[in-house]
């Protein structure tokens, strides 16, 4: 799949992936099921879902490390800066042969262009805060994120494919 049919792809996993109500119940159902499926995997990777102003879920696994809580730290600020997925903002800059810091004079100190980090979106709201991963390639953070939000939305996980 070339990079913009990626970019449309994310943006209709966006459009499509978004809550009636979030609450912190619905923050726990998506954060333990990733945390399940990441032991049963052995994926070493932190899990955060935040609102803009509050965390509502953590969880390191083992073999994640320190700085993955600083890529989750830099892929949120992307989501609550765009209000898009970390992983389209990086890909849209991609195919535009351009990068955060020089299109935005973004600091790579504070903002992450790599996936893994999804809005979280309210109906008749907007976006509130974001789930983000980190550990694994930046496609497989995204996916799992998208898997997640499927199970607990009831969405047919295949419909949101990026392979094309």
């Amino acid at each position: 799949m070339d990079l913009n049919a990626l970019v449309t792809a994310i943006k209709r996993q966006e459009e499509a992936l978004v809550f009636d109500r979030f609450d912190m119940e619905t923050a726990w159902q998506i954060g333990s099921t990733l945390r399940s499926w990441a032991e049963t995997g052995f994926m070493p990777v932190v899990i955060d879902i935040s609102l803009f102003n509050r965390r509502l879920f953590f969880a390191a696994l083992p073999g994640s490390v320190p700085d993955n809580e600083e890529w989750v730290r830099r892929k949120r600020n992307v989501v609550q800066r765009y209000h898009q997925s970390s992983y389209r903002f990086g890909r849209d800059l991609a195919a535009k042969n351009d990068t955060m810091t020089n299109r935005y004079g973004l600091p790579q100190a504070d903002y992450a262009e790599h996936g893994g980090a999804f809005p979280i979106t309210l109906s008749g709201t907007g976006v509130i805060g974001a789930i983000v991963v980190s550990g694994l390639p930046q496609e497989e953070d995204h996916m799992l994120i998208v898997r997640a939000l499927c199970d607990v939305l009831g969405h047919e996980f295949a419909h949101f494919s990026l392979q094309g």
